[in-house]
């Protein structure tokens, strides 16, 4: 019950944010020994064989499948491999949450900057809320912990903010201090940064892998 809880409290940290190889060849030549694949026809021949000079003689020639060669992996390239698929499977279900909240930003900020009366401007904000809650909140509250960790580092790529910024500017200071100190509890923070050369470099490469294959 008491994991449910935890689990639980982290959804609402992330519905809080959006609302505010190498192959191996096993054959090789020397330009100066090999010449290229021949096909050469003796008198009683009825069937066609490639061949090769070699040293002054002609040989069968064939061209052999490329041989693959896989070291069995030590305990730390395990692990290191689990971490890998572990991030990637995070990426590839979070990635359109943090796409849909860049698009969302966006809008609303396109928005706001016809709105100068702060009344009018706070009634805007609440209905997009609203809209949000509506959109985000089931599928936020499946994610894990570790995939709501993996988005807010996707909305800060996205968007350029922190999800802490975010929230300050939607709902204020006081609501950002809060759903800090939620994230905190959780081992995580909305201050968290995005360093695609740095610690994120891993996660980066997942990005534009993901980029690419659905051509966005």
């Amino acid at each position: 019950m008491r994991l449910v809880a935890r689990i639980y409290g982290f959804q609402l940290v992330l519905i809080a944010v959006l609302t505010g190889l190498v192959s191996f060849s096993a054959f090789s030549q020397k330009k100066d020994s090999l010449s290229g694949p021949v096909t050469q026809l003796g008198k009683n021949d009825t069937i066609l064989t490639a061949g090769i000079m070699y040293q002054g003689e002609f040989i069968p020639y064939k061209m052999m499948s490329d041989a693959y060669v896989f070291g069995k992996l030590t305990g730390a390239r395990l692990e290191a491999y689990r971490a890998w698929t572990r991030l990637r499977n995070a990426v590839y279900v979070t990635y359109p949450y943090a796409r849909r909240a860049s698009l969302i930003m966006n809008d609303i900020n396109a928005h706001l900057a016809s709105i100068t009366d702060q009344g009018k401007r706070r009634a805007y904000i609440r209905s997009r809320e609203k809209e949000l809650k509506k959109e985000f909140a089931e599928p936020l509250m499946e994610l894990s912990i570790y995939q709501g960790k993996v988005l807010m580092k996707l909305i800060n790529r996205e968007t350029g903010n922190n999800c802490y910024e975010i929230v300050k500017e939607y709902k204020g200071g006081v609501s950002a201090n809060f759903w800090q100190t939620v994230a905190w509890v959780f081992g995580s923070s909305l201050k968290q940064p995005y360093d695609p050369s740095g610690d994120d470099q891993a996660m980066e490469v997942i990005v534009l892998e993901v980029k690419r294959m659905y051509g966005i």
